[in-house]
Parts: structure tokens; C-alpha cells; sequence
């Protein structure tokens, strides 16, 4: 059989387009499936795709700096309104327009698909429009609520659903409430969840002092809530943190609503995070506070990761996918003190944690992908009985196996011997923290190919030479058992800075960037550096560009700031000292060295605590005298003195977790003009600006 999916821009990054990969990359194990993408922005997809799905779009807007053809950027028919797809959908012709209304026509036109799935409004309505010729099933998704398109678009779709065969909705409840407005059809409405793969990724252990959440920012997901929640909650527990995950217009609001509240050392705004199962892991609680959901798959992303879920109970998703009390906690929607009393009854039960974190792992296997593609294939068995066509099995779009009738054999050892051909390198790997805190890359095999591999690591920006690292091949014998290479902290020496991986084949000295499928920082969390000195420090990431890279730290000497906080009298830091020791009558000093703008140097009185922990207050009138003019905003960077009369200045800030860009996530408010600031090497400095904001 052969199934088609619409999508309507399958390069961008969303939960219909990843539902729609994951779903598509099941269904082609067992049949011919194609996702026709109605626009084309860049070169390749943001999300990974089975390499056994086609995708290929109809209309191509690729910006091409040469200028050359082969797009459809500046066609005329951009600029005109679409003949069927309401305004609101449209969107002055971003989204659909005459050119969209001509390739989609066409396209339905010749498909020789036997199943097309139309997967947002505008392409429902294109299904029901242009695509009745009877000659294939169609289905369309809802993959919102019935009640929250706008209601020139809900008019079009509830005019389009009766030219269906089928209209899905990601959860019962709403499968209900189309039913119940839409009485007396003979499409089937039914409910079809998104499909949610298990990533293989280490699952939470339930141990780190953290919860995570994570959306888009936007008022539905009321994070102003579960602020308001953590107010309550840090007061009871301090040692947890609160990470908030996501981009989006209530960014602004959120950061004045932390700072308003005193939680800027509680919580932190991460940004965006692709793939997100990696943060979800390093929690020991999931939070979900929305005012709706269609169906909630964060929810269970975080639950395939160990993570049990505290979420509202609002109407359709997270009630049908947590079983309150067994794998996650429901509270009442927009109730902060709700919200705050279901998550102090995780923290304070290490225990309750546990166990429903393992529950709800395997509570998340229902949304595997492959047993949502089981559901679509009985649906689309039963609309063919409906139809009393001949199901699914052995119609055309069927795949053969092995080597298809017909097919000359001199093309079959032409095949056979490109397989002799040595292939290109392509490696793809995940990179995992182990118990002793070293970094274990594991090398996908499927694009490493041939024997003599290793694994180099080579600092940007640097003439040196790369270290090199045995690349182990898989032990078993396992199709799927990764190539293996460990970084030991104890015997590799990395310079401070930022590293590239690749894989090189010895033989023949081809050298290949490692792309990266997982960073995972987990074992971070709770992870010191080793004793003694240098202190060394490695954090793996993803590139904004997809590869796997570390960046290192190095350094003699380290004060690691764990407290930063803005006091009544002045700014308060507390740590520990990394790399050497404080002496029996130790009278460390703090000092602040100008680094921009006008400003003198000053010192303040550190106080040794249990020989390797530190703490002192700068106070604000210090650092108010030590500007030397009213004009432009000045920058100390601070700085740990073993003694007065030491002058050997080591560096504070904060390198030390999982978190590679600090000067990005870890922000503080300005107090007494001034403010706290980490720079992108996790120092810390004190910037004065001129008056409050």
C-alpha cells in the first residue's frame, strides 16, 4: 500500500511535522509512504526522517544567493489569494495562495498514492476539494482542539470533514466533541494519538534536585503559573531549580516576573533545545501547567525518559495520558497553589518518585510510533471494507522483496558490486557522561564503514595537532551496536576551549565530522571535578549546525560560584575553592579588577568555610564609589585571592553542571545599579549601570 502524507512545510520544526516523521517512519516497514511537503524553505529537514520515507515538495522558496533558477521564488501566482482556503488560514498568502491552489491540485491529480493524509486545516481542505476522484482513502488530522481555530477556519473544515473517509483528533475527548457537533455523518471520526518514539537516551535516575518544563512560550502554557508555584516551593526546598525550556513572545514577562519574585537564582529560562529528551532526563520531575491540550506530547517525551509528569488536568491531553497517582500527578488547572502542592509531594518523596517514573516509561509505550502506524493501518483497512474495495494487502504501492520481477540481471550486479565500493564516512554518534565521569561516544554503524577507525579531537582555532582515540568497533554482534570511543578525564588533557570530533579512517586517511543524535549532560549534574589541580572540566553539545562538539575547561585554579544573590546590603556569592586549598588561618580576599569602562579596582573580605568553600558580599556602595564618572555603565571581573597579600588571582565564575553558554541562561536582575553578569567563558563580573531596569 501506498500512503501519502501533506504536510504543510515539513523543514520547519513542530509537533505535527515530528508526529508526522515519526508515524511515516513506522507505517515504511511495512508499506510505500511519501511525505509531500506543500513548501520547501532550506535544503534538508530540521527533524530526522526514516531514509525510507520520500519527501519531496511541491513548491520550492530557497533563497539562492547566485541568483540561478529552479525555485519558485517571485512566481506571480504567490501574491494571489487562494480560491478555497478561508483568509485566517491563508494568512495574506503565506501560508496558501493561487500557487499552492495549482501544485496541490495537481499533484491529487496524479498521485497514485492509495491513502492521502491531509494534516492541518488548509490541506483538509484542499483533501476535500480537490481530491475527489474516489481513486484513494482520505483522511484528515486535527491537531488541535475542535472549539480553537478561529471560526472562519472551523466553518471550512467542518464543510470539508463530510467529504472525507475519516478525521482524526489526537485525543478521545475531542474525537467526542467533533462527533457531537457534527452529528449524522458518515465520515468516521475517530481518535488517533501522535506517535512518540523512545530515544534510547539513559532515562532519569529521579536523584537530581531538578524539574524541567518545556514549551513554547506563549500565554495557553501558563508558565506564569508555575512561577508563582515555585515561589511557594522554594521556600520550602531552596536546593531545587526550576528549568523552563522554550522560546516565544511571553520571554519578556516571565524574566520580570522571576525577577519580581526573587527567583532569578531558582529559576532558569533555558531557550530553545533540539532534541529536548536529553533536558527531560537530567529532571527528576516534569511540570505541564497549560490552560489546554490537544494532546500533550511533552508529556510523553518526559515519561519515556523516567519522568513523571506533574500536569493540569485541563480538558482533552494530559488526562488521558497520566494515570494520576500511578505515573504522574493531576492538579486543577490555573491554580498555582495546586500546581506548587503536586510538585513538593515529588520532591519530598524520593520513593513515590521512583516508582512512578518507572510507571510511566512504561506507560509511554502506548504512544510508540509503531503501535500508532498499527492503528492507521486498521483504520485504513476498515474504511476499505466500508468501501468494499480490496484491503490493504497486495495492492499497488506494495513493495516486493528481494529482487523485484523483471529487473535484468545485469542491473542486479551492477548493485551488487557498488556494495564492493568502499562508502563515504558519515558518522553520526550520541555522547553519554559515565559513572566515573568520563565522556563514552557511541558511533552509530550504519555510516561508519571499514576497518582501522579512530576518533580525533582537534580545538578550534588551534595549530596543534588532534588527539586521537581508539574508535572501538561493536563488541556483540548486534546490526545496531554502536562504535565506541571514551574520553578519560583522568588521562586526556584538553586545552580550555571548544573541540570538533571526527572520525578517520586510517587506510585512507578520510576524515569526517561527527554529527551528533544525542549530547547528554545527565551525568553532570551531580559529577565534581577530579582533585588536585589543573582543574579540567567538559561539557559535550550539539552545534547549531548539528555536530557533536565539547567544550573544555582548564585552568590551575577554580573558585566555582554555586550562590550567586542579590542581598539587601550587596551581592552575595557563595562556592568552592577547585585546585588548591585554604590554608588553617586563611583571610582570602575578593577582588574586583576593572575590565570596560570607568571604574577603579577594589577589594572586599572572603571568608573561608570547611577549608574548600568560600563566601563574601560585595556591597553596593563599594561598587558605587569605585565608578569613577557618572557616564557609560562599568565592568569589574572578580576574581579569589588566597590571602591579602596573595597575587595569584583565581578565577570565579561557573563552569562547573551541564550548562555550556552561562552568559545565556544564567541572568540576574539589576539591584542598587547593578548587576551580576557571567561572561560566555562562565566568569563572573559585576556590571553598573547608571540606574535600575
Amino acid at each position: 500500500m501506498k500512503i501519502s502524507f501533506l504536510l504543510h512545510n515539513a523543514y520547519g520544526i513542530g509537533g505535527t511535522i515530528r508526529s508526522t516523521f515519526n508515524v511515516a517512519g513506522a507505517l515504511a516497514a511495512h508499506h510505500t509512504v511519501e511525505i509531500v511537503s506543500l513548501i520547501r524553505t532550506i535544503d534538508a529537514p530540521n527533524l530526522p526522517l526514516h531514509p525510507a520515507v520520500r519527501l519531496r515538495p511541491l513548491i520550492d522558496l530557497r533563497p539562492h544567493e547566485d541568483g540561478a533558477g529552479g525555485n519558485d521564488l517571485g512566481h506571480p501566482l504567490l501574491s494571489r489569494p487562494s480560491a478555497h482556503i478561508p483568509d485566517a488560514e491563508a494568512k495574506g498568502t503565506t501560508n496558501f495562495n493561487a500557487l499552492t491552489d495549482e501544485r496541490v491540485a495537481g499533484h491529487l491529480d496524479r498521485t497514485d498514492a492509495d491513502v492521502v493524509i491531509a494534516t492541518r486545516p488548509g490541506l483538509v481542505i484542499y483533501l476535500a476539494a480537490l481530491g475527489r476522484t474516489g481513486r484513494f482513502l482520505r483522511i484528515g488530522q486535527e491537531h488541535r482542539l475542535y472549539g480553537t481555530h478561529r471560526a472562519e477556519i472551523r466553518a471550512a473544515c467542518d464543510a470539508a470533514i463530510p467529504h472525507l473517509d475519516a478525521y482524526t483528533s489526537v485525543s478521545e475527548a475531542d474525537a467526542a466533541t467533533h462527533r457531537a457537533q457534527l452529528p449524522g455523518l458518515t465520515t468516521r471520526l475517530t481518535a488517533l494519538p501522535n506517535g512518540v518514539p523512545a530515544t534510547g537516551i539513559e532515562p532519569s535516575d529521579g536523584r537530581a534536585k531538578l524539574v524541567v518544563a518545556a514549551g513554547r512560550l506563549i500565554p495557553v502554557k501558563r508558565y506564569d503559573l508555575l512561577v508563582a508555584a515555585w515561589e511557594t516551593v522554594a521556600a520550602k526546598h531552596p536546593d531545587w531549580r526550576l528549568r523552563i525550556y522554550g522560546r516565544g513572545p511571553q520571554l519578556p514577562a516571565l524574566r520580570r516576573q522571576i525577577d519580581e519574585l526573587g527567583l532569578a537564582g531558582h529559576i532558569t529560562l533555558m531557550g530553545a533545545h533540539s532534541p529536548i529528551e536529553t533536558e527531560w532526563a537530567k529532571g527528576a520531575i516534569a511540570a505541564v501547567t497549560s490552560r489546554e491540550e490537544s494532546f500533550g506530547m511533552t508529556i510523553v517525551e518526559a515519561m519515556h525518559c523516567g519522568v513523571p509528569v506533574v500536569a493540569t488536568d485541563c480538558p482533552h491531553g494530559p488526562g488521558e495520558i497520566i494515570t494520576d497517582g500511578r505515573d504522574g500527578l493531576l492538579v486543577p488547572p490555573g491554580d498555582a497553589d495546586g500546581i506548587a502542592k503536586g510538585l513538593l509531594t515529588l520532591i519530598e518523596d524520593g520513593e513515590l518518585r521512583r516508582t512512578m517514573g518507572e510507571a510511566a516509561r512504561i506507560s509511554a509505550r502506548r504512544y510508540a510510533p509503531e503501535r500508532v502506524a498499527a492503528s492507521y493501518e486498521r483504520l485504513i483497512e476498515e474504511l476499505h471494507t466500508a468501501r468494499g474495495a480490496e484491503g490493504p494487502a497486495g495492492r499497488r504501492g506494495t513493495p516486493l522483496r528481494g529482487r523485484a520481477a523483471g529487473t535484468p540481471l545485469a542491473a542486479t550486479l551492477k548493485g551488487a558490486v557498488k556494495q564492493l565500493v568502499r562508502k563515504p564516512l558519515r558518522p553520526i554518534a550520541s555522547c553519554r557522561v559515565t559513572a566515573e565521569g568520563n565522556l563514552s561516544v557511541l558511533v552509530e554503524p550504519a555510516q561508519v564503514h571499514g576497518g582501522e577507525l579512530e576518533l580525533t579531537v582537534t580545538r578550534r582555532k588551534s595549530d596543534e595537532p588532534p588527539l586521537r582515540v581508539p574508535l572501538l568497533p561493536p563488541a556483540g554482534i548486534a546490526p545496531a551496536a554502536p562504535w565506541t570511543a571514551t574520553l578519560d578525564r583522568a588521562t586526556l588533557d584538553l586545552a580550555e576551549g571548544r573541540w570538533d570530533l571526527h572520525v578517520v579512517r586510517r587506510s585512507d586517511g578520510v576524515r569526517r565530522r561527527v554529527g551528533c543524535r544525542f549530547a547528554e549532560g545527565r551525568g553532570l549534574l551531580d559529577l565534581e571535578p577530579l582533585p588536585g589541580s589543573p582543574v579540567a572540566w567538559w561539557i559535550p553539545y550539539a552545534t547549531v549546525d548539528g555536530y557533536l562538539a565539547l567544550r573544555a575547561w582548564r585552568r590551575p585554579v577554580h573558585a566555582e560560584a554555586r550562590v550567586i544573590r542579590m542581598d539587601a546590603e550587596g551581592l552575595a556569592v557563595e562556592g568552592t575553592l577547585y585546585g588548591a586549598r585554604f590554608g588553617p588561618d586563611a583571610a582570602p580576599t575578593a577582588v574586583a579588577t576593572p575590565s570596560r569602562g570607568p571604574a577603579r579596582p577594589f577589594l572586599t573580605g572572603a571568608t573561608a568555610v570547611d577549608g574548600g568553600r568560600f563566601r563574601f558580599t560585595v556591597p553596593y556602595e563599594r561598587i558605587r564609589r569605585a565608578r569613577t564618572d557618572d557616564e557609560g555603565a562599568a565592568t569589574w571581573t572578580l576574581t579569589l585571592h588566597k590571602s591579602a597579600e596573595s597575587e595569584t588571582p583565581i578565577p570565579i565564575g561557573r563552569i562547573v553542571g551541564d550548562i555550556v553558554d552561562r552568559d545565556k541562561t544564567d541572568l540576574f536582575p539589576v539591584t542598587h545599579g547593578v548587576r551580576p553578569h557571567l561572561t560566555r567563558t562562565g566568569d563572573l563580573t559585576i556590571i553598573s549601570p547608571i540606574t535600575d531596569n
